[in-house]
């Protein structure tokens, strides 16, 4: 017969006992924490896309996106519909990164052509008597 340990709380014991028998229990713990660290980084991400708004635009949108925008304020991840916006337009320009990299490249190229332009009829201009 074992002595009782005073040290040995039985209640711990068993609670320990049951999670080592349940590893769902251990399962839901993980995927609970994952949860709480995703919310905090999508929290983070909002509070980063609406830190830099300065630039005012009116805008229409269609009916889905204003229902998309309203789900948003509706779940409480924004207080407005502009932060809701903010915040898509952000996400939008981010996921098309290669798109507006391309864009870019070509504009540069059209303002070379542009001076190389600018250049040449300064030259005629100067040339004419």
């Amino acid at each position: 017969m074992m002595k009782d340990n005073p040290d040995k709380n039985p209640e711990t014991e068993e609670t320990k006992e049951k999670e080592r028998h349940n590893p769902l229990d251990g399962l839901g713990n993980q995927v609970e924490k994952f949860a709480v660290r995703t919310a905090e980084s999508i929290k983070k991400v909002i509070d980063k896309a609406l830190a830099a708004r300065n630039t005012v635009l009116t805008i229409r949108v269609n009916d889905e996106s204003s229902q998309k925008m309203n789900m948003l304020v509706d779940a409480g991840l924004f207080k407005s519909r502009s932060e809701s916006a903010a915040f898509l337009i952000q996400e939008g320009i981010r996921s098309r990164e290669d798109l507006f990299g391309k864009i870019e490249g070509k504009l540069k190229k059209m303002e070379k052509i542009k001076d190389e332009l600018k250049s040449i009829v300064s030259e005629e201009m100067d040339e004419t008597p």
